[in-house]
């Protein structure tokens, strides 16, 4: 198989706006540089940001769909990050400060204040990028995968849909289901494919309003016995990538 890099996207805040990148440099056994490095932890929750912890410590679009519509821009050498959604005026706060925390925090719950999910506080992550994983991981797209998803429903969807990392085309359609334990070189960084991802209702909602459109586990299911799509891949080699790349098997 060959195929190619299509896009780049980070989230700076776990389940809270995602960014395009023109181009990355992968570090062996990371996440994917400032993706997840925050999360926003849900009233009554625990999770402190000093170790991993599960998505359910957070607010998240699974839960509260108006999140899927956030569009993140993050500043790297200020630690300053700007967020936009059509239904609020832009934020551009300091995470890490404890004015920016409470500026986001006042603009994040005024936003979800229909949903009754609270956000408590926004933590950083120290030990790693705040995945749905344990290890430190890559998500993978299959924009074949993708196409044949939206062409069952009828209609066009947005790939920012499933929150990846990396969206590859030119190859087959679920063709990604066959890597799991297979190395891919991508530019001059090689991955390990290590599962798919097990996806949950945040999939159902429309990136670019907040609200739910597609029953996406259904539709996963009865069209091919499972709610899986993409998969989690982990650095082994460092390397810049940047959309274009060739993607090969080795």
């Amino acid at each position: 198989m060959a195929g190619r890099l299509a896009d780049i996207w980070r989230h700076p805040i776990k389940a809270h706006g995602r960014e395009r990148l023109s181009s990355v440099k992968l570090r062996a056994g990371e996440t994917l540089p400032w993706d997840r490095a925050w999360a926003v932890v849900r009233a009554g929750a625990d999770a402190d940001g000093r170790s991993w912890a599960s998505c359910g410590h957070f607010t998240r679009a699974a839960t509260t769909p108006t999140l899927q519509a956030i569009e993140a821009r993050l500043d790297e050498a200020r630690s300053e990050i700007t967020l936009t959604h059509p239904d609020a005026s832009p934020l551009c706060f300091r995470p890490d400060t404890d004015a920016g925390q409470a500026a986001f925090l006042s603009w994040v719950n005024a936003l979800t204040a229909d949903s009754g999910t609270v956000a408590s506080r926004l933590v950083r992550a120290l030990r790693q990028g705040m995945t749905d994983t344990e290890f430190p991981s890559v998500s993978l797209i299959n924009a074949a995968s993708h196409r044949a998803v939206a062409q069952r429903l009828g209609r066009e969807l947005s790939p920012a849909r499933w929150r990846g990392n990396l969206l590859l085309d030119g190859l087959a359609p679920w063709e990604e289901f066959e890597w799991p334990g297979h190395r891919l070189r991508i530019g001059e960084a090689i991955l390990r494919v290590a599962e798919r991802i097990g996806r949950c209702q945040a999939t159902s909602v429309d990136p670019g309003t907040g609200r739910r459109d597609t029953d996406m586990l259904r539709l996963l299911q009865g069209g091919w016995g499972h709610t899986d799509f993409g998969v989690y891949a982990v650095v082994e080699q460092a390397g810049r990538i940047a959309p274009g790349d060739r993607v090969e098997r080795l």
